[in-house]
């Protein structure tokens, strides 16, 4: 299913979910290879790109193979956020997102992230602002409300057409939530009932049976994937696949999952060297692992594996590769 944002056309309408820490360069190249039509950078900060802070440069950078992708930016100040949007929008992203999800306490203790979400007229002098200084579409992601008494992400949906922007990304949990309990995705419907621009349901999409579900039920447009990508890139293929043709293919086997995770650590060590590659692949191996036979004893061994070799070693240990 095609899905068109602004004057960006995607080729179906599955999106890799911004995550701190996990969807760096490596590992969004794996999830286009398997048919992500849409990745997100890790979110950067818009202070950061102010004051040029010398860690933001690499999660800015990005790779022709993996557009089209959406730059997603946090902050509060309206015209920080802005004139920051505009300097960045020349480079090679094809969107650019305001998070307003995050719920992490550093954030949000700044008034930024999922924060925004208890002061709607900010939000509106925000987007406005920089649907005004860029060109290119403009989108914004946020939750079911910061908390139970304050559920408002129609009121914010609203707000955000109202302002130009093109589409909103809707994860069905509160901040207060973080990632415990179940995404309410009645939620998603009410915004999608709400608004005319194109709707991404986010929360609890862990298999493609869960994708045609909540396609189904929310009648949303897109389906943004966040923790059911970790360490299974595979998902956007089996999820595009069952959405076409309503067949279920089987999860990888332990040798695929080998091979993945060999390349992924291949990519890792090409871009940041072997030491810090090696280091960010444990938390992976960690996620491609768990539920196979032996996964803890993967998950142990891992955290002393400091070069590809080692990586490989275990792996044939394990009849793995």
């Amino acid at each position: 299913m095609k899905l068109r944002i602004g004057n960006v056309e995607l080729e179906n309408n599955l999106i890799l979910a911004p995550m701190a820490g996990v969807t760096d360069q490596c590992f969004r190249i794996l999830c286009r290879e398997q048919g992500c039509g849409l990745l997100c950078t890790e979110m950067v900060s818009a202070k950061a790109i102010l004051y040029r802070n010398r860690n933001t440069k690499a999660l800015l950078e990005v790779a022709p193979e993996e557009r089209p992708i959406a730059v997603q930016l946090f902050g509060s100040d309206p015209e920080i956020v802005s004139d920051m949007a505009h300097q960045i929008e020349d480079g090679p992203y094809d969107l650019i997102d305001l998070n307003m999800g995050c719920p992490v306490p550093k954030v949000v203790n700044n008034g930024e992230g999922s924060a925004l979400m208890k002061n709607p007229k900010l939000v509106e002098r925000l987007l406005s602002s920089i649907v005004k200084k860029v060109k290119k579409p403009v989108t914004v992601k946020f939750r079911k409300g910061f908390n139970e008494t304050c559920v408002n992400a129609v009121e914010i949906a609203k707000i955000a057409e109202s302002c130009g922007v093109s589409a909103v990304a809707v994860h069905g949990r509160t901040r207060e939530q973080f990632y415990s309990g179940k995404a309410d995705w009645d939620i998603i419907r009410q915004v999608k009932e709400a608004v005319s621009i194109p709707v991404i349901g986010n929360g609890d999409i862990f298999t493609p049976q869960d994708a045609k579900r909540m396609l189904e039920e929310t009648g949303c447009d897109g389906l943004m994937i966040a923790r059911g990508a970790r360490g299974n890139p595979w998902i956007f293929k089996r999820i595009n696949h069952y959405l076409e043709t309503g067949e279920v293919l089987p999860v990888p086997d332990a040798h695929e999952v080998g091979q993945m995770m060999l390349r992924h650590a291949r990519l890792q060590t090409e871009l940041k060297g072997e030491d810090i590659g090696m280091k960010e692949m444990r938390k992976h191996i960690a996620w491609y692992t768990a539920g196979l036979p032996h996964s803890a004893a993967i998950r142990r061994e891992c955290n002393e594996l400091e070069t590809m070799a080692e990586l490989e070693t275990m792996l044939r240990g394990k009849q793995m590769i």
